[in-house]
C-alpha cells in the first residue's frame, strides 16, 4: 500500500527566512519527488527574492489571503486572494507583499527540486550567513536557477 501524508494546520516543517515563513507541506517524499508543496507567509511590506528563472521546474503560487504582487519580466500583476500564478521554466519572476497585512500563498514545485533551496537558506542563516540578494542568488544557483539580470 502507498504511504499517505496528511499535514495538519500546525504540522509541517517551518522555515523562517527573515520576514518570510515557508511551511513545507510536501517535500516530495510522498509524491516520488514529482511535486513539492509549501505555504509561504509574507509579512507586510516584504520583497521576495531577486527576479530569477528556473531551468528545471515549474512553480505555482495560489494566493490564499492578502494581495501578492508578481513581477514577470517588466510586468507587475496585483494578485488578490483566489489568484493562481503558474510559472514555467525560463520565465523571469519574483513577488512581493506591498500591503499592510500578511499575505499567504500555497507554492508548488514540479518536480520537488526547489524544496531543498529553502532548507539551504535556513542552514546558511543558522551558520551565521546573512540573507542578502547575493547570498540568495548563490543558493538558487544550486537548483538550476539564475537571476533574471535583464530585468533586475
Amino acid at each position: 500500500m502507498s504511504t499517505v501524508s496528511v499535514v495538519g494546520p500546525d504540522d509541517g516543517e517551518t522555515i523562517q527566512l527573515g520576514p518570510t515563513q515557508m511551511r513545507i507541506l510536501e517535500d516530495g517524499t510522498t509524491t516520488g519527488h514529482r511535486l513539492g508543496i509549501g505555504e509561504i507567509t509574507l509579512a507586510p511590506h516584504t520583497q521576495g527574492p531577486p527576479q530569477h528563472r528556473h531551468a528545471q521546474h515549474d512553480e505555482g503560487f495560489y494566493v490564499v489571503s492578502g494581495t501578492v504582487h508578481f513581477t514577470i519580466g517588466e510586468t507587475t500583476h496585483a494578485a488578490p486572494a483566489g489568484t493562481l500564478a503558474m510559472i514555467p521554466p525560463g520565465a523571469p519572476h519574483t513577488f512581493a507583499n506591498l500591503g499592510d497585512t500578511p499575505a499567504v500563498m500555497i507554492n508548488t514545485f514540479t518536480p520537488d527540486l526547489y524544496v531543498q533551496y529553502f532548507r539551504d537558506l535556513r542552514n546558511m542563516i543558522a551558520g551565521g550567513g546573512e540573507l542578502t540578494p547575493e547570498s540568495t542568488v548563490e543558493v538558487m544557483s544550486r537548483y538550476a536557477t539564475v537571476p533574471a539580470t535583464d530585468f533586475a
